[in-house]
C-alpha cells in the first residue's frame, strides 16, 4: 500500500467535507436535537456520496465533467429545489417530538444516513470542484473515454482504490470531529432553544437552495 497516496486522499476528503453546506447544517442540528451518533451517521451518508463522486472524478474525468457541464443549470435547479424542500421540513419540524422519540428509543439512524446520502447526491457539480483539488494534489485518473477505460492497468486501479479509501477516511474524520465538538454543547440546549435552532437551520438550508437556483441563471 502506498501510504502517500492514501494520505493525499485523506487530505482531499477532509477538504471536501469542511464546507458548511446543507449537510453540515443538518449534522449540527441532529447532533443537538438527537445525539452525536445521529449527527455522525448523517455525516457518513454525505461522506459515502462524496466518495462516489470522488471515484467518478478520478476514473472518468472527461465523460463525467462533460455531462455535468452540459447540464449544470438543470442540475443546480433540481438540486436547489430539493434542498429547499429539506430546509422547509426542518423549519416546520418540532424538536420536542424528536426528543421524546429519542428517549423512547425510536430514533432511526438508517433514515439519518439515507437522507444526507440522497441530499449530497443532488449536487453532482461537486465533482468539478474535486477535479480541481485532485489536480492540486497531483491525483490524476483516467480521462473517461473508451480508450482510457481500456488502458486502466491493475496498478492504476489499485492506486485509485487507495486514494478513494483515504478520501472516505478524511471525510469521515471531519464529521466525527464536527459532531464531537458540537456534542460538547448539547447538554446546554433546552427544548425551547432547539426550536429556534431548527428554524435557523431550516432557514439556512432554504437559503442555500435558493442560492443554488439563482446561481443557475447568474453564473
Amino acid at each position: 500500500m502506498n501510504f502517500e497516496i492514501v494520505f493525499r486522499g485523506l487530505v482531499v476528503g477532509l477538504l471536501a467535507s469542511i464546507t458548511l453546506g446543507p449537510v453540515g447544517v443538518m449534522c449540527i442540528q441532529r447532533t443537538l436535537s438527537k445525539s452525536r451518533a445521529s449527527g455522525f451517521v448523517s455525516g457518513l451518508g454525505a461522506a459515502t456520496a462524496d466518495t462516489i463522486f470522488a471515484t467518478l472524478a478520478y476514473f472518468f474525468v472527461a465523460v463525467i465533467s462533460s455531462v455535468i457541464e452540459n447540464n449544470l443549470q438543470t442540475l443546480k435547479i433540481v438540486g436547489g429545489v430539493f434542498v429547499m424542500g429539506v430546509g422547509m421540513y426542518f423549519f416546520l419540524k418540532n424538536p420536542v417530538v424528536q426528543i421524546r422519540r429519542n428517549r423512547a428509543g425510536k430514533s432511526n439512524l438508517g433514515q439519518d444516513y439515507a437522507s444526507t446520502f440522497v441530499l449530497t447526491l443532488t449536487n453532482p457539480g461537486f465533482i468539478l470542484w474535486l477535479l480541481v483539488v485532485f489536480s492540486a494534489f497531483n491525483l490524476g485518473g483516467g480521462s473517461g473515454d473508451a480508450g482510457a477505460a481500456s488502458e486502466m492497468t491493475p496498478s492504476h486501479i489499485g492506486t485509485g482504490a487507495q486514494m478513494i479509501l483515504g478520501f472516505f477516511g478524511g471525510a469521515a474524520a471531519w464529521w466525527l470531529a464536527l459532531t464531537a465538538v458540537v456534542g460538547l454543547f448539547r447538554r446546554n440546549f433546552r427544548p425551547r432553544y432547539l426550536l429556534w435552532i431548527n428554524r435557523g437551520a431550516g432557514a439556512a438550508i432554504v437559503s442555500l437552495g435558493v442560492a443554488a437556483i439563482v446561481s443557475a441563471f447568474v453564473f
